[in-house]
Formats: C-alpha cells, sequence, structure tokens
C-alpha cells in the first residue's frame, strides 16, 4: 500500500553531505493513492538503521537517518549521505531543486477509515527517500547550511548507538548490508504541509479483469496484488456514492448501459444508502377546489398520502474456471469473461424493468397501427398529465403485428414506405434507414432485443413518458473473484437495482 505526502527539505549541503527537513506533519490530509490520509499525532515509531533511498529503490541507499526531532506538528529529521558517485549526484540534485522531495515508507499497525480517510494511529518508519516530484510546490530545498567539521563532530559523538533526550532521537549505527525484512505491507508516504493531489505510486487505472485477477493472486499471498486490492478497496469508499464508479470498473459500465434501451428510455437514480425496499409517498383522492357561494361552506375532499413499497432485487452471476487457464492466460481472457457477465446483466436488468411497464400497463386501441398509436398518446396524457415521448417496440414477434420489422416494412396505399423512407412524403414519421433510431407519430422510437414482454411473455408496444418510471440501481456492479475448495476459481459479478413504476396506466400497450 503506497501513499505520497509532500515534504519539504529545508537545508542540503553538499560539502559536509546532509539533508534536513520535515517528513510528517500530524493532523493534516493528503489525497494519495490509497485515498484521502491523515497521520495522527505521534502515530510514527522509529525502526532501526532508517536509510535514505533514492525513489524507494531498497536496493539504492544512498545514506541513512543522522538524527530525527518529534514535535507537536511533525518529525524533523537530518540524514547523512553515503560517500559515493549516487548519493553526491543526489545532494546535488537537491540543492539545485531538481530531485528535492522526501518521502516515507511506513509499515501500517494500526488505522481506521473515518468518512472515506485512512487515519493512521500506529506505523512504524521503514525508510525514507529521496524523491523527484513532490505534490507541492514548496516542497523544494529552502537553503544550503551547516559545514562539514560540524557534522563529523556531531556524527563521531553519537557514533556507537542510537540516544534519545526528550522528544529528540538520534541515530548513527554503520547501516548493515541487508535490508531489513518487512512481512506486512508497506506504506510509502511523502510527508505534507496541506492538502495536495499527486500520482498514486499504485497504479488504479486497472481493467475489470487485472482487478479480479488481483483479488485472486492476493488470496494466494502476492504482496503486489493485495497492496493494489487494497489500495482500491480505500480509494473507492467515497466513490461509491451515486453513479460514479471507480477505474476499474468503467469498461463494464459501458458494456451495460449501451444495451439496456429501455433503461435508458426511463428516468434513472442510486439506490439508498441501506434497506431492500423503497417506499414512495403517493396521494389518494385529490384535494379540490370549486366555485363556491357567499356564506356556501368551501368545497372540501378529504386526501390520504400512504407509500407505495417496491422491492430491491439483487442480480448476480458467475462462471468457474480453472487456474490454470488464469495463471497461465493473459488478463484479457479475465476481461472478456466479465464482458460477458456484464453483457448478461445488462440484458436481465432491462428486460427486469420493461417486464413489469408491459405487465401493468392499460390498453388503447385503435382502427389502424398509428390510429392505436394516437389513441395511446391521448390515453397516456389523461394519465400523467405529461405529453408522452417513447414508443418502445419489439425487433420483431411484437403483439399485434406492432414490432420494429413492421414499421421498417408498413407502405401506403401508393405502396410507399411511411415511416423508413428516404425521402418522406407524409407525416407519421421518420425512422433512419440503417439504425434503430427514428420517430414515430413525434414519439422517439427505442426498439429494445432485451424486451421480453408482459408476464406471458406477450411483446406489446408500449406507449409512456420517460417519467412515469424509474431504474433505481446500485452505483458500482462489484466484481468479485474467489478461490473455491478445488483449485478452481470463481469469478462473478453482482449489483442492486429497483424499479419504481410511478404510473403504471401512463403506460399505454396498443392493440
Amino acid at each position: 500500500m503506497k501513499i505520497n505526502f509532500p515534504m519539504t527539505i529545508t537545508a542540503a549541503d553538499v560539502e559536509s553531505r546532509t539533508l534536513t527537513g520535515r517528513i510528517v506533519t500530524w493532523g493534516e490530509e493528503g489525497n494519495t493513492s490509497a485515498g484521502r490520509t491523515i497521520f495522527s499525532e505521534n502515530s510514527i515509531q522509529f525502526g532501526k538503521n532508517v536509510k535514505l533511498l533514492l525513489e524507494h529503490e531498497m536496493s539504492k541507499p544512498i545514506g541513512k537517518m543522522l538524527s530525527a526531532e518529534v514535535t507537536d506538528t511533525g518529525i524533523e529529521a537530518k540524514f547523512k549521505l553515503a560517500n559515493t558517485t549516487v548519493a553526491s549526484d543526489a545532494l546535488v540534485e537537491a540543492a539545485e531543486g531538481l530531485r528535492d522531495g522526501f518521502s516515507v515508507g511506513v509499515k501500517l499497525n494500526d488505522w481506521a477509515n473515518q468518512d472515506g480517510a485512512m487515519v493512521i494511529s500506529s506505523a512504524k518508519l521503514i525508510e525514507v527517500s529521496l524523491v523527484t516530484e513532490p505534490a507541492i510546490d514548496s516542497a523544494r530545498v529552502a537553503e544550503v547550511a551547516a559545514s562539514d567539521e560540524q557534522v563529523s563532530e556531531e556524527a563521531s559523538a553519537s557514533e556507537d548507538q542510537p540516544t534519545t533526550q526528550g522528544e529528540q532521537v538520534s541515530d548513527t549505527t554503520v547501516p548493515a548490508p541487508a535490508v531489513e525484512t518487512v512481512e506486512a505491507p508497506v506504506a510509502e508516504v511523502q510527508a505534507k504541509s496541506a492538502p495536495m493531489f499527486t500520482t498514486p505510486r499504485v497504479n488504479l487505472n486497472v481493467t475489470a479483469g487485472q482487478y479480479a485477477l488481483a483479488q485472486v493472486r492476493a488470496a494466494q499471498g502476492d504482496t503486489d496484488a493485495r497492496d493494489l486490492v487494497a489500495a482500491l478497496d480505500i480509494a473507492t469508499v467515497s466513490e461509491n456514492t451515486g453513479m460514479v464508479p471507480p477505474n476499474y470498473l468503467r469498461d463494464i459500465i459501458g458494456v451495460i448501459d449501451d444495451s439496456r434501451p429501455f433503461i435508458n428510455s426511463i428516468e434513472r437514480a442510486a439506490l439508498p444508502a441501506s434497506g431492500m425496499k423503497i417506499f414512495t409517498p403517493k396521494l389518494g383522492a385529490q384535494a379540490t377546489v370549486a366555485v363556491t357561494g357567499e356564506g356556501v361552506e368551501f368545497d372540501s375532499t378529504d386526501t390520504a398520502v400512504t407509500f407505495q413499497e417496491d422491492t430491491i432485487v439483487k442480480f448476480a452471476g458467475a462462471n468457474v474456471v480453472n487456474v490454470e487457464l488464469v495463471d497461465r492466460s493473459d488478463p484479457s481472457f479475465v476481461d472478456l469473461l466479465l464482458r460477458e457477465l456484464a453483457a448478461s446483466y445488462a440484458q436481465k436488468t432491462d428486460a427486469y424493468a420493461a417486464q413489469i411497464a408491459a405487465q401493468n400497463a392499460a390498453s388503447s386501441t385503435g382502427g389502424s397501427v398509428y390510429a392505436a398509436i394516437a389513441d395511446g398518446i391521448a390515453d397516456s396524457y389523461n394519465v400523467m398529465r405529461f405529453t408522452p415521448n417513447r414508443l418502445l417496440v419489439a425487433p420483431t414477434g411484437g403483439s399485434a403485428g406492432i414490432d420494429f420489422a413492421y414499421l421498417l416494412s408498413a407502405t401506403g396505399s401508393d405502396n410507399r414506405p411511411l415511416f423508413a423512407a428516404a425521402l418522406p412524403s407524409n407525416a407519421n414519421g421518420l425512422i433512419t434507414q440503417g439504425s434503430t433510431a427514428g420517430t414515430v407519430a413525434g414519439l422517439n422510437l427505442v426498439v429494445d432485443p432485451n424486451y421480453t414482454g408482459d408476464d406471458a411473455n406477450v411483446k406489446h408496444a408500449l406507449v409512456y413518458p420517460s417519467a412515469a418510471m424509474r431504474f433505481h440501481e446500485s452505483g458500482t456492479v462489484q466484481i468479485r473473484a474467489n478461490l473455491v475448495a478445488n483449485g478452481r476459481i470463481e469469478i462473478g459479478v453482482y449489483g442492486y437495482a429497483a424499479v419504481v413504476n410511478r404510473y403504471p396506466t401512463a403506460f399505454r400497450k396498443l392493440s
């Protein structure tokens, strides 16, 4: 798990080979690769032989911590750099403002998620790095100071072992060749002096397949995969409200939205934060006003408010595959599998909403198809006082023969197309040739291959206003990948949805 906070190097001296600056500020928030992050006061303890690295490369130590002072505001530290070419170059880069940011690596012991922010209460300092890009412009070398003699005297006075004076911590032990083993995930944290935004060290812009594969490998003990899953889980806490998807789900969301014609033709909304029911206030008899004579009692009609109750349902699907297929194939296979599951999710949710509309719709009848559509428009308007704007049809097999195939082939007495004419000579409507888009009697045409009709699978053509129904859906489709007992891997998706049919009879089925 890697987190970035910027901090200022307050002194750099090429001759004395020292760097000084604050590495942690208590209580201030930063927007990091793990989301919003805060260090509580005195939340960092010191490890042994804290090395100074270059860009968090454990194989490239360039120095070690000479001393550190814990204050009420943070930690101030001084570093002595080795007499190597790489360290010399790093000193020059820091002094000239080229590589002048501090970043620290800590072992997380205890933290909590508070309102979407990771608040660290206990961590162990493992390493500090010199980095190129601090997240704020003020994280630069402030001055060049100190002398070689002063640093040499200070180093020799505490050469044997670390000492502590009050809040002052000094550590001048010669660095051991071996790197200390850290069993828990290491969080690389750039200290900050103000809230900032920075490029994440953990790449969160992954595909759905890569995320699912990371879950599997994390369960198998892969540290990098655990870091990715943990970072995504923390980073998306505040992003999952409403309809905003995290990065690793965008490729799936696109598949779903593009293949749900009916759901896209009605109102959309997020689900409530909790519960398995949606309650919508519903008025009874309408209160009335009438012409009233002088001295005559006012007209009065009692009305009552009840609640329409709609159930939240879960849509889920999964596949079980051999572990060899996942381990020895490109992640694109998992992406393809998730796309197939997402396509099925789209079809089932779209058909579910359209079925509820068709099952509860009222009938409108006319002597011809066009007359039935005209009657449906008038009847629907009378229910909501909203002018209907949609006409839903199945591609084929529509009740009373009213479907997309009919609209394409319908001709008048002169054998000219009624709706799909290249040079229209009528006012019935216009369907763009080579497309399912168009209008019929002023209604936007909705051709839905997912539409299965009502409970009896009768595919009625429906006239309706978009506001007659609202589709509530969880903000994301959740991805889950689990190892099952026989070593095979289950990969699946699921989400929650509810249909609120606000005005059922505003949907008019045509005959």
